[in-house]
């Protein structure tokens, strides 16, 4: 008899489509599982979930980067596994911002945070990393650098959209540490030039978030990195810890200073040449947080903190607000001055 070897074809072209299949589930699994997770929240404001690795701990054995293009072309690299590559344009831009440490009347310490740009689009990201601590933090979708009006909607917008881990403006992570990126008082940039690797500002909160848990440690893993500055400004750092830790850290000169505060908006705080640099408008702010502690002791409950951040808010540029609980965990955010409606959650 005959055999009709023809019948083996479609289970060989089964075989092979299942062969590659596994091998593209094998390197892109992670990815499409996560792009999966994009939820759009409100207008402009979406959500992320990425569980798994996400290249961070190998960007940092490379040598981390020392611009956002260069840093961008690693994440290209990554997320598509070296199958495509392109060049990255870099931005300059400047926004405000107010962060605000205190403790609740149970004495869990609460972070207030507000992030003051123009009108934009943003995305909420939660990651769980592989040998790191888990975080939610928030990323400003315009830092992508991809074509006006873009949204991730659709698999391969919501691909791309992964990018955003790396570009954390704020955040907490399961220790309780929270961390803020603020504009200084001046455009002075910072470009560290020793043999240490190096980081972007927002490549340095994704570090915090993913490896220290106090701000003692926050500061040491800072100092053994070279800085650089992002979207061609400076830039200084509001961390505190579940412990009631908190500090700002600044570069003046390319030399990291550490200067314990409660609140920081967008002026110098560090004792010298350069201390109070900044707006009158930076100033007044600070003054409005301090004074709200000062009136409370000290003690301000979640809504309290809230209620402080909306008298600092500006219509049109607040973007966004949050409240962090930093040892029950939780998130209050608030989109676009949306007081009245918390998006609310637990990183648990």
């Amino acid at each position: 008899m005959k055999r009709k070897w023809w019948l083996l074809i479609p289970v060989v072209l089964l075989v092979i489509v299942v062969v590659f299949l596994a091998g593209a589930w094998s390197m892109f699994g992670t990815q499409v599982k996560a792009a999966g997770t994009v939820t759009k929240l409100e207008d402009r404001l979406y959500s992320l979930e990425y569980e798994g690795d996400y290249g961070f701990a190998e960007f940092l054995e490379q040598g981390g980067a020392s611009s956002d293009a260069e840093m961008a072309e690693y994440i290209i690299a990554f997320l598509s596994h070296g199958f495509y590559s392109t060049e990255v344009s870099e931005t300059e831009k400047s926004y405000g911002c107010s962060a605000l440490s205190a403790v609740n009347e149970s004495s869990d310490a609460v972070f207030g945070r507000n992030y003051d740009w123009d009108d934009c689009s943003a995305m909420i990201v939660y990651t769980k990393p592989d040998g790191a601590y888990e975080s939610v933090s928030t990323a400003c979708l315009d830092f992508l650098g991809f074509e006006e009006g873009w949204k991730p909607e659709g698999m391969m917008n919501q691909m791309m959209a992964l990018a955003a881990v790396y570009l954390p403006l704020d955040g907490m992570n399961e220790k309780g540490l929270c961390v803020a990126d603020l504009m200084a008082g001046d455009k002075q940039e910072t470009h560290q030039d020793t043999d240490k690797p190096d980081l972007t500002t927002v490549s340095a909160i994704r570090l915090l978030l993913d490896y220290a848990a106090t701000v003692d440690e926050a500061v040491e893993l800072l100092s053994q990195y070279d800085m650089n500055s992002s979207i061609g400004s400076a830039h200084h750092f509001a961390i505190s810890d579940a412990q009631g830790n908190a500090v700002v850290v600044e570069w003046i000169d390319n030399e990291m200073f550490v200067t314990e505060t409660l609140a920081v908006t967008n002026h110098y705080l560090t004792p010298g040449s350069k201390f109070g640099i900044g707006s009158e408008e930076s100033h007044a702010r600070y003054e409005k947080l301090m004074h709200a502690r000062e009136l409370s002791n000290g003690v301000l409950s979640e809504d309290a903190m809230r209620d402080t951040l909306q008298q600092n808010s500006y219509e049109g540029e607040t973007q966004w607000s949050i409240v962090y609980n930093q040892d029950a965990l939780t998130i209050d955010f608030y989109w676009q001055r949306q007081y009245d409606s918390p998006i609310s959650f637990t990183l648990d």
